[in-house]
């Protein structure tokens, strides 16, 4: 009986891993050339995280090749644009790995859609954990890549985790300044006071009612008099360009009091101290340029980098093949991840 009932799951499981094979979830076209599977690993906190592994299919037993483990957008999920970075990275010779963050997407994680400093460092290390014990990885040639609010999580793991060796931030936020400063730093204290009073009092409610509200995101439709960033976002976000139905910018909510964690927890305290090389992208016309180049100033060591890529706005890095540096990507990784 025992096996019958092993044999079962077993073929529940082959089903499934065809399943998921054949069918494609993502807001991007399959390549042909790099094979895709959708893995788990967990965290230091005990959460699962779930990730599309994509590998060159031209792959060999015994071959071991460097890795990247890539998250971001803040707020989006792997198969939009970390799911873009990753396949095209692995169409060039890398193993990829795409994962949703903690409390998003196809991770685990409860209350949903919460968004910590912390946790949300640590899974880029636990990315690196999985990683360095798959069989065709050089588990000394692994590095990681953020996008958007995951630019910064990633700078930040670069300088807690040493076993990363290169680093990524693409059209980089500081989610903690952001959330604590406002945009360009202009939220002062006594207006940050009065924001966490809000945020606090917010606390008692979600405790009273039994469920956490959830702040504001992108409107259903457009106005017009929204700002230029906005409108960028929407039109990623909201339309068939990125839309997905996991996404949080697409189509949730972020918990609204995790904002207090990120206003209480600034990232890139120790950025000075990166040994590892780091590769800062922005768009030169990206209403977020100056997180980057800010990120950039801090960073020591003749293995840093910044390219502001020419006539690119935020979310052009997103998705927009003709903008994002994969030329430069490709060679800065393989130069780092020997």
């Amino acid at each position: 009986m025992l096996k019958k009932i092993l044999l079962c799951g077993l073929l529940l499981l082959t089903s499934s891993l065809i399943a998921d094979a054949k069918s494609w979830d993502k807001v991007f076209p399959k390549a042909d050339n790099v094979s895709v599977q959708k893995v788990q690993f967990q965290n230091r906190y005990g959460i699962k995280l779930v990730g599309d592994l994509y590998m060159p299919k031209d792959v060999k037993k015994g071959d071991k090749l460097p890795a990247i483990a890539i998250s971001g957008p803040f707020g989006a999920v792997k198969e939009q644009s970390s799911g873009l970075y990753a396949q095209t990275l692995a169409q060039r010779g890398f193993i990829t790995l795409a994962f949703d963050p903690s409390y998003t997407g196809e991770s685990s994680g409860t209350p949903r859609h919460v968004a910590s400093a912390d946790i949300n460092t640590e899974d880029f290390s636990a990315a690196v954990d999985y990683l360095s014990l798959n069989e065709n990885v050089n588990p000394d040639g692994i590095g990681i890549l953020g996008i958007c609010g995951f630019g910064g999580f990633a700078i930040n793991a670069a300088a807690m985790d040493t076993r990363i060796k290169a680093t990524v931030a693409s059209t980089m936020y500081d989610m903690t300044r952001v959330s604590a400063k406002g945009y360009n730093d202009s939220v002062d204290e006594n207006a940050r006071y009065e924001m966490k009073k809000s945020l606090n009092k917010q606390r008692i409610e979600d405790y009273k009612n039994g469920f956490y509200l959830g702040a504001d995101g992108l409107p259903e439709k457009l106005t017009g008099e929204e700002p230029q960033f906005v409108k960028d976002y929407w039109g990623y976000y909201k339309t068939k360009r990125g839309f997905h139905s996991r996404s949080i910018n697409s189509n949730g909510k972020w918990n609204m009091t995790s904002a207090l964690g990120l206003i209480n927890q600034p990232i890139l305290q120790y950025s000075n101290e990166i040994k590892s090389a780091v590769l800062v992208i922005h768009g030169e016309n990206a209403h977020s340029r100056y997180f980057g180049e800010d990120a950039f100033k801090k960073l020591t060591g003749d293995n840093k980098e910044l390219l502001i890529v020419k006539g690119a706005n935020h979310v052009d890095l997103y998705d927009n093949m003709d903008k994002i540096p994969f030329d430069k990507i490709e060679s800065f990784y393989k130069e780092y991840l020997k």
